[in-house]
């Protein structure tokens, strides 16, 4: 995993941070670390995590490339972390809505990738910054934010390390992520644009019309310009689209702790119809004056359990209907595999515990967090190997 840390001590030091983590403690920062290990040196492992200007992109693409030879991933799950924080020192920390606390609160906020299957395990990460630090110049030097970082939306942010992790030869999955950024038309398209699959929760509330709709070209009345095809129905949200005619299937994706986890769904064909659906159908089809008027069809998921008088949960993909409804189901809930990732990066591995402010420090901190995490997942893989106590 360190093979392109230039330096003998800087790979020694990284190793010496693995096993810190790995031990038990109820903190996973420097100072405890170090007088845990019988190697361990606090002013050395500060220098190498906050100071020394190794490269953590290419352990981190060391990381993903083997992890997905070995697990084979169904799904990237696109998700994000906060970590609560006390000052206003700390890069990236802003008042902003926490996860970890299920309201607003000071924290910092995290995108990351993670690869999953039955196993699953993180690949890539990206720190986003609230547009209250853009144009805060000394706060950023004293965070050491470089000058190319920016304030852009999670989305956004998110489409980075997708593209890093695709420009290292690795196949694309399918591409799963929650509400959060399955709502947002124009991450939707931007995968679409990029060939890749996806299967994202959304919004009941988006808009969009049957998929036997079709437009109509209106007489043209001789004044102004050509008036362009438009449909007969208004849209409608997602919420009307399930009535007592819609057919439903029961579908067990997984074994949960006491039973099977199984419910209802179904699978209906749609054509999105906010404005960014239209206006990317508009340039796709040759632009305004030519387009056809037709917009895409995109295949809806819909959950509502025997018990439920209204569907619990909606997805939206690019795959065909014709996609088999339990691997449709299986994608979509696979996202849960995640969150046993964070109680371990968390709890286990001190994911949070780090006390360093600067950029710097703690994309090191993640990347050494992360690799600890593929050292145990591969060792869980392997039937030869024994895990300690």
């Amino acid at each position: 995993m360190f093979a392109s840390l230039p330096r003998r001590d800087q790979r020694r030091w990284g190793a010496c941070y693995l096993r810190g983590l790995m031990l038990d403690g109820r903190r996973k920062s420097i100072q405890p670390m170090a007088e845990r290990l019988p190697d361990g040196n606090m002013q050395a492992l500060q220098q190498f995590v906050n100071q020394s200007p190794w490269e953590w992109t290419p352990v981190r693409q060391r990381i993903a490339q083997r992890l997905c030879e070995a697990i084979s991933p169904e799904v990237w799950v696109v998700d994000d972390v906060s970590f609560p924080k006390c000052g206003t020192a700390s890069v990236g920390v802003a008042r902003q809505y926490c996860g970890a606390l299920g309201k607003r609160a000071n924290c910092q906020v995290a995108v990351s990738v993670h690869a999953a299957t039955d196993t699953a395990c993180p690949l890539e990460w990206e720190l986003f910054l609230p547009e209250e630090w853009t144009d805060d110049d000394r706060r950023r030097q004293r965070a050491g934010v470089p000058d190319e970082v920016g304030h852009v939306s999670k989305t956004r942010l998110a489409l980075g390390p997708l593209e890093g992790l695709a420009a290292q030869g690795l196949a694309v999955p399918v591409i799963v992520a929650d509400a959060g950024y399955g709502r947002s038309v124009a991450f939707r398209l931007a995968l679409e644009e990029r060939g890749w699959s996806y299967v994202m929760a959304v919004d009941p509330k988006e808009i969009a019309r049957p998929a036997t709709a079709e437009p109509y070209q209106p007489v043209y009345g001789g004044l102004g310009p050509p008036t362009l095809p438009r449909y007969r129905e208004a849209p409608r949200p997602l919420t009307r689209f399930v009535d007592a005619d819609t057919s439903f299937e029961e579908v067990t994706w997984r074994q949960g702790s006491k039973s099977a986890m199984t419910s209802r769904f179904a699978v209906l064909e749609v054509r999105p119809s906010g404005k960014e659906a239209c206006r990317t159908a508009q340039e796709q089809g040759g632009g305004r004056r030519r387009w056809d008027g037709v917009l895409p069809l995109r295949t809806l998921l819909v959950e509502q359990p025997a018990d439920e008088a209204e569907p619990t949960g909606y997805w939206m993909t690019n795959l065909p209907a014709t996609t088999p409804v339990a691997d449709l189901v299986r994608w979509a809930k696979m996202r849960w595999r995640i969150e046993h990732d964070y109680r371990e990066l968390r709890h286990g591995l001190g994911l949070d515990h780090f006390e360093g402010r600067t950029w710097r420090g703690r994309h090191h901190h993640v990347t050494l967090v992360t690799a600890t995490h593929a050292f145990l997942t591969l060792r869980r893989l392997d039937p030869k190997a024994r895990m300690p106590a």
